[in-house]
């Protein structure tokens, strides 16, 4: 049985494709047309996956999209007329594309699969899943466990915006939901607009400026702002917000509570933004906990949680979880995002509605999320002979020991291999890595290559079984999914000249061993990598530490700020040479900066829009 999920229309489209149950591919619609978060009809998306299926949409039985469009509408339409007159002006706007994109949405997909695929038989084979069950069929069906309990939070779907599910084998069914405009996902947006980042996109900019801050503004946000109960339950006080019928995320008795104006778009970040940042990080994380005590103690015989949805990528709040030890395991969907909700809808179609067993138990069947395009050596050759690259190919052997010493001589090297991640991390495919015991590297990477904030932390690759003794975290972490502490004997003692650094001035404090992937809390968003399923990225880590004695890769993504991560080998080494990365990597083509022609080089500073 062949089956094809897409989402598609609000951001990030994507496709994804089960072939009898096994996940045989998944990719955003923005990896192929370069435009971040692409939200449109994913046909690219769509044509890769029945390649990568060697399926022809003859060989389909069925199409899903991840929510149910009229659904959304209702809750558009109702949201305004609960509110009137008020937001009339953004009702006028919205209502015409609402009637050409929201109400007859079911009839757009249809005619983009009739357009696409000559003879597509919607009536049989279109069917319709909710937000929140893709969410959480997402979660559930690709971890492995027999059972778990599976908790979905995000802005909101069709109603929903938190939601709590009950996997068991290839049963799922949801148990409670929160409705909009209730929304922790909302709330944590309304921050992002507030402190001058850009909404579905710029909320982990937050996560990472939260260290610089102190939450001084939480009990505020707890008073005045969002109600919650002891079982986490929650009800946002909706005085102080506008995002039900208005343009923006927040209104002036916001700005009123905390005495701060939105921060525009250019304006230097200061304390109080950090201190916003650092509350709202704070609140989520205790909803968050709240809600996995209560699911834990209402539901004793489920010790395994899974998460999904826009929040679950808040990997902060995910290492507080994990380390609470409230489960006994926890599986996060690296795709937790709408992308995954293409996934999910398939999955919960064959599960479901097929009535199909599992039988990936015990095992992750996201496959390290490596699901994306691949390239042979042949169709890397042919795309760097025709950009008039200068390469070298080497071994296996040869490619990782010039790869270890470019790093250790400081150098920033794109590696790209195998198939393109799957989900908004690089995970050692798609990748820039660099030595994370360069203390300027941080900056360096920031400033020079990802042409981004110099707040931003980075991430390590650790070795799997060197996890233990770097960081205070006893479980495993694939998906660059969980924050852990820098372990005390890595770490170095701030002198008392240090510890009185406010701000951005505590990006000068030497920290640990690991100085560019220890974030200001002694903090790092940590992926660990195990030989199994990623073999070439596990050698290329080991034998830097065998050079140096540090188990570790500073791990970020292989693009510029604003750029979807690269895909194809075209587009490495366009940001190869739009940056000031030094080695390029491709497969086993090695490339110099200092030897390609001059002529290629290019402006990538102002190439995309700020994300």
């Amino acid at each position: 049985m062949n089956i094809l999920g897409i989402s598609a229309f609000y951001h990030d489209s994507a496709a994804a494709i089960l072939v009898d149950g096994k996940i045989i591919a998944a990719v955003q619609e923005e990896r192929f047309t370069r435009k971040k978060h692409d939200a449109n009809f994913p046909q690219n998306a769509i044509d890769y996956c029945l390649k990568a299926a060697n399926l022809s949409v003859d060989d389909i039985d069925h199409v899903v999209f991840y929510e149910k469009p009229f659904l959304k509408f209702e809750r558009l339409l109702e949201t305004y007329l609960a509110y009137a007159p008020k937001g009339f002006l953004s009702f006028s706007k919205a209502l015409p594309i609402w009637l050409k994109e929201k109400l007859f949405q079911k009839s757009m997909i249809k005619k983009f699969l009739q357009k696409k695929f000559l003879n597509f038989d919607c009536d049989k084979k279109l069917l319709f899943s909710e937000h929140h069950f893709s969410h959480a069929a997402s979660a559930f069906y690709p971890s492995p466990f027999t059972k778990a309990i599976v908790l979905v939070m995000d802005g909101v779907g069709e109603w929903t915006t938190t939601s709590i599910a009950l996997g068991n084998e290839h049963k799922l069914e949801i148990q409670k939901e929160i409705h909009f405009p209730h929304s922790l996902g909302l709330l944590y947006s309304a921050f992002t607009y507030h402190t001058g980042f850009k909404v579905n996109s710029g909320e982990y900019k937050v996560m990472g400026l939260a260290p610089y801050g102190t939450a001084r503004y939480k009990d505020k946000i707890l008073q005045h702002l969002i109600d919650v109960k002891d079982d986490g339950s929650y009800r946002l006080n909706m005085e102080y917000f506008n995002y039900c019928t208005g343009l923006t995320m927040t209104n002036q008795s916001f700005v009123k509570l905390f005495n701060v104006p939105v921060r525009q778009q250019g304006e230097a970040l200061e304390q109080v933004h950090m201190d916003l940042a650092a509350s709202v990080q704070a609140v989520v994380e205790e909803v968050i906990l709240k809600i996995a005590k209560n699911l834990r103690s209402q539901y004793p015989d489920y010790e395994n949680l899974c998460l999904a949805g826009g929040v679950a990528l808040n990997c902060v709040a995910n290492g507080k979880l994990a380390n609470a030890k409230l489960f006994k395991n926890i599986w996060v969907q690296p795709a937790s995002g709408d992308a995954g909700g293409a996934l999910g809808a398939a999955l919960a179609a064959y599960h479901l509605l097929q009535g199909q067993p599992r039988n990936n138990y015990n095992q992750d069947a996201m496959q390290g999320s490596y699901l994306g395009p691949d390239f042979s050596t042949e169709e890397i050759v042919s795309a760097l002979q025709e950009i008039g690259a200068k390469y070298t190919i080497l071994s296996d052997e040869e490619l990782i020991d010039k790869t270890v010493a470019d790093i250790t001589s400081g150098n920033a090297v794109g590696w790209f291999q195998g198939r393109m991640e799957f989900g908004p991390r690089a995970l050692g495919n798609r990748s820039i890595i660099a030595d994370p015991t360069n203390e300027e590297m941080q900056t360096t990477l920031n400033l020079k290559v990802k042409y981004r904030e110099s707040f931003r932390p980075f991430a390590p690759s650790i070795l799997t079984h060197h996890m233990k003794q770097w960081f205070n975290f006893d479980s495993s972490s694939p998906y660059m999914l969980m924050v852990a502490q820098v372990a005390q004997d890595k770490r170095i003692a701030a002198d008392e000249s240090m510890q009185q650094l406010f701000g951005i001035d505590k990006l000068k404090v030497l920290r640990s061993r690991i100085p560019a992937v220890t974030h200001v809390d002694y903090s790092a968003r940590v992926q660990t990598v195990d030989h199994a399923t990623n073999p070439k990225y596990f050698q290329l880590i080991e034998r830097f530490y065998q050079k140096t004695g540090v188990p570790i890769l500073i791990n970020t993504s292989f693009n510029v700020r604003g750029e979807p991560i690269v895909c194809t080998p075209a587009d490495a080494f366009r940001c190869f040479m739009g940056t000031e990365i030094e080695t390029l990597v491709i497969g086993n083509c090695y490339l110099k900066k200092s030897e390609q022609d001059t002529a290629l080089r290019l402006d990538y500073k102002e190439a995309f829009e700020l994300d």
